[in-house]
């Protein structure tokens, strides 16, 4: 299973390591070509991680999370490249403010589809990750790279679109990636009461009672990374100013998580090549490896 382009597109640096990390480090442990896509730079964050909040950093939070994607990308066995939008920041407050001006979710559709499209034409992945219709979650940097990455799927195999950006290319495969499931989150729970150990997820999960907002009945490929999980965290620790080591992300034991939920989960939305579902493969209907 080599010889297969996949591209992974992101809102800011860190999605790409918390957001099918593992999936991406097994493709291309395996020989095949693997990029990330960042539209921004992050530089409206804050500094997550306690250990990071010193002075200087925030000063130069836009150097310092380059510098981060670059070891996490490196890490990952990955190539990288950015877009070259600005954060949009996640508006607080009721009412939420406007968003800042020139920010990448104000950007005009058509610019930011074009700039995507070029890199497809570039890049000729035949497979895409990308965020649902709620982003993952409804930050407007990722509500607008599901907006951009669906109208570029399309666009990137048009003739008659973007003349200017490369030869048209069609991907055969876009896939959203689902993170965020109550099976996963309630599985590690359990395990925490079974060993007699503080759950962690209890208040989470009881909060969580409206099955609907589950995304689990969407998924059709489950991906088997598990053997890859210490390389997501690895990915992860490199955006130190993102990630807090001692955070819910490094809560659950590494051998529960590869012995209870060995998958990253995916939704397959747009296809041009015919598959069987349910698929444990982002690859499958393309044959053997592809070199074009």
């Amino acid at each position: 299973m080599t010889g297969y382009r996949l591209l992974a597109v992101h809102a800011h640096p860190d999605d790409e390591s918390s957001k099918g990390a593992a999936t991406m480090a097994r493709y291309a442990a395996e020989g095949n070509d693997v990029m990330v896509a960042t539209f921004t730079g992050g530089e409206r964050g804050d500094v997550l991680n306690p250990a990071m909040d010193v002075p200087g950093i925030k000063d130069r939070l836009s150097e310092v999370r380059r510098e981060e994607m670059a070891k996490a990308a490196a890490v990952l066995g990955v190539q990288h490249r950015w877009l070259g939008y600005v954060d949009s920041g996640l508006p607080e407050g009721d009412p939420k403010p406007p968003l800042p001006e020139g920010c990448f979710a104000l950007v005009p559709l058509e610019e930011s589809t074009e700039a995507l499209v070029r890199l497809i034409r570039e890049f000729r992945p035949h497979v895409m990750i990308t965020y649902d219709e709620n982003g993952g979650y409804p930050h407007p940097d990722h509500i607008r790279t599901h907006e951009v990455s669906m109208a570029a799927y399309d666009a990137a195999a048009d003739p008659a679109r973007y003349l200017d950006a490369g030869a048209p290319w069609a991907i055969s495969k876009l896939y959203y990636s689902h993170g965020f499931l109550k099976g996963r989150f309630q599985a590690f729970a359990d395990e925490f009461d079974k060993q007699g150990v503080e759950n962690p997820f209890r208040e989470w999960l009881t909060r969580w009672k409206d099955a609907r907002t589950d995304v689990m009945a969407r998924v059709t490929t489950q991906v088997s990374c598990a053997e890859y999980f210490p390389v997501r965290d690895d990915a992860l620790r490199a955006h130190a100013t993102q990630i807090d080591p001692n955070g819910p992300f490094f809560a659950v034991p590494m051998e529960w998580q590869q012995r209870l939920w060995p998958t990253e989960e995916y939704e397959l939305v747009k296809t041009r090549v015919s598959t069987k579902m349910p698929e444990k493969d982002l690859f499958s209907g393309l044959g053997p490896g592809l070199d074009s």
